[in-house]
C-alpha cells in the first residue's frame, strides 16, 4: 500500500488562501460543465453524426458522469489542489500522481494558449487589422494578473463568465423548446422532420460524433481542485458531484436535441458557423451571429482563466508531494505566484509556436496532448477502485459523496473509456493522438519512477 505526503489531511494546502466563496464554487460547478467545446466543436460532431449526435452526447454524458462521481467521492474524502494527481499518488503510488499531474499540467497550459488564439480571432473579425498575438497576449496578462493577485479574483471572472454562459444557454433552451412547441410567434414548428434520418452516415457518423463529444466535456474537474481553497471543500465538492448529472442533461444533451431539431443537420451554417448561430437564425432572431460571438467569446476566456488556475494549482500540489521544481511551489500573498507566471509563459510559447512552427512542432504538440483527459480518468477510476475499500476500514466517516454501484460502475467506466481508446485507435484522425499521447504518457510514467526511486516519499 503506497503511503506518501498525499496522505496528508486535508489542512495540507494551508498555505493557499482559503478565499474562494460558495458561491464562486456553485457558479463554477454550474457555468465550468459550459465548456468552449460545446460552442466550438459541436458543429462537426454534428455535420459527421446527424441527429445521432444526442445519443453521442448522451452516451459521453454517462460516462463523464461517472468520473465524477468518482473523484467527488475521493475529492471529498481527501480535498486537494491536486485532485486526481494526489489521489492517484495515495491510491497508486508517486509515479502515477507524477504521470497524471503532469500530463494534466501539459495539457492545460496548450489549452490557455489555444483558447487564447481562439478569442483574440473573434475579437479580429471585430476589429480587422490588429495583430492576434497581440490580443491573446493582452487576454494573457488579464488572466495572469489576476490569478496572480488573489484566488478570490479567479472566482469572481469565473462567476461572471459561468453566469453569462448559463444565461446565453439558458435562453437558447427556452426560445428552441418554444419554436419546436409551435408557440415562438413568428416561426413554424418543424416537428420531427429533422430527426427522420437518424443515423445519416450510419455508425461510423455516430463514432466520429461520440468522439468528439467525449472531448467537449473538459473544464469538469477545475471544481474539486477549486474547492480545496473554499472554507468548506467537502461541501463545495459533494454540492458539484451531486447536480453534474442534470447539468451535463440540459446543457449538452438538452442544447444538442434542440439544435438538430431546429436545424436539418445537413445545413451548411451548422459546420461553418456554429450549431447555435444556425440554429437561432433558424428562428429570425436578429444578431445572432454576433450574440453567439460574444457567448462563445466569454467562454474561451473563462476556460483560459479557470485552465491558469487549475494548472498553477496542480504544479503547486506535485511540488508540494516532492515530485517537481521547487520554484513551482513557493506561495507569496496565499497564492502560487511562480506556477502561474510558468503556466501562462508555457501557454503563450504554444501561441508563439503557432506562428513559428504551424507545420511540425504545433501540430506534434496539438497532437500530444490529444487523448490525455482519458489518461487522467483512467487514473480516476484506478485510483477509486483502491481507495474505496481502504476509505471504508479506516475512515468511513469521509465517504460523504459514494460511487453508485461499486464496483460495477467503476468497471463500466473503464471499460467506456477503453472503447474509446479504441475507436480512437481505428478512426485516422484519432490515431496519431492515441499514440502521440500514449508516448507521452508513457515518458511520464518512467520519468516519474525514476524520480520515485530518487526521493522516495517519507
Amino acid at each position: 500500500m503506497p503511503s506518501t505526503t498525499a496522505d496528508a489531511p486535508p489542512e495540507s494546502d494551508a498555505a493557499l488562501s482559503h478565499g474562494l466563496k460558495q458561491r464562486h464554487l456553485s457558479m463554477i460547478a454550474l457555468g465550468g460543465v459550459i465548456g468552449a467545446g460545446l460552442f466550438v466543436g459541436s458543429g462537426e460532431g454534428i455535420a459527421a453524426a446527424g441527429p445521432s449526435i444526442v445519443l453521442a452526447y448522451t452516451l459521453s454524458g454517462l460516462l463523464v458522469m461517472l468520473v465524477m462521481r468518482m473523484l467527488g467521492e475521493m475529492s471529498a474524502a481527501y480535498p486537494s489542489s491536486g485532485s486526481f494527481s494526489a489521489h492517484a499518488e495515495r491510491a497508486i503510488g508517486p509515479w502515477a500522481g507524477f504521470t497524471s499531474g503532469w500530463s494534466f499540467w501539459v495539457l492545460l497550459c496548450t489549452a490557455v494558449g489555444l483558447e487564447g488564439i481562439g478569442a483574440a480571432e473573434i475579437v479580429t473579425g471585430w476589429l480587422p487589422g490588429t495583430p492576434q498575438w497581440a490580443w491573446v497576449a493582452l487576454f494573457m496578462a488579464v488572466f495572469c494578473g489576476a490569478n496572480l493577485a488573489a484566488v478570490k479574483n479567479f472566482g469572481e471572472f469565473e462567476f461572471w463568465f459561468a453566469a453569462l454562459k448559463v444565461g446565453a444557454i439558458t435562453l437558447f433552451l427556452v426560445l428552441g423548446v418554444l419554436a419546436i412547441a409551435g408557440v415562438l410567434p413568428g416561426t413554424d414548428s418543424p416537428g420531427t422532420a429533422h430527426l427522420a434520418d437518424f443515423f445519416p452516415n450510419g455508425g461510423e457518423g455516430l463514432v466520429v460524433g461520440l468522439l468528439a463529444s467525449v472531448f467537449a466535456y473538459g473544464g469538469l474537474e477545475t471544481v474539486t481542485i477549486a474547492a480545496a481553497e473554499s472554507p468548506d471543500p467537502v461541501r463545495g465538492v459533494a454540492s458539484a458531484v451531486r447536480t453534474a448529472m442534470w447539468r451535463i442533461a440540459l446543457f449538452y444533451v438538452g442544447s444538442m436535441a434542440v439544435v438538430v431539431t431546429l436545424v436539418p443537420w445537413n445545413d451548411p451554417k451548422v459546420a461553418k458557423e456554429g450549431p447555435y448561430v444556425a440554429a437561432l437564425d433558424q428562428l429570425g432572431i436578429p444578431g445572432a451571429g454576433q450574440l453567439m460571438k460574444v457567448v462563445v467569446l466569454a467562454a474561451l476566456l473563462s476556460a483560459m482563466n479557470a485552465n491558469v488556475y487549475g494548472a498553477s494549482r496542480i504544479a503547486y500540489s506535485l511540488v508540494r508531494r516532492g515530485q517537481g521544481p521547487k520554484a513551482l511551489g513557493r506561495v507569496s500573498g496565499g497564492v502560487p505566484r511562480v506556477g502561474v507566471l510558468a503556466s501562462c509563459a508555457f501557454g503563450f510559447v504554444c501561441v508563439l509556436l503557432s506562428y513559428w512552427r504551424p507545420d511540425d512542432v504545433f501540430p506534434w504538440l496539438l497532437n500530444m496532448i490529444g487523448a490525455v483527459i482519458l489518461v487522467v480518468w483512467a487514473f480516476v477510476a484506478v485510483s477509486q477502485l483502491r481507495l474505496r475499500g481502504r476509505l471504508e476500514r479506516e475512515a468511513p466517516e469521509r465517504l460523504t459523496v459514494r460511487m453508485w454501484a461499486f464496483p460495477v460502475l467503476t468497471w463500466v467506466s473503464l471499460a467506456g473509456m477503453a472503447a474509446v481508446l479504441v475507436l480512437m485507435a481505428r478512426e485516422p484522425n484519432t490515431r496519431v493522438q492515441l499514440y502521440s499521447t500514449g508516448a507521452m504518457t508513457a515518458l511520464l510514467a518512467v520519468a516519474g519512477y525514476l524520480w520515485q526511486r530518487r526521493r522516495p516519499a517519507p
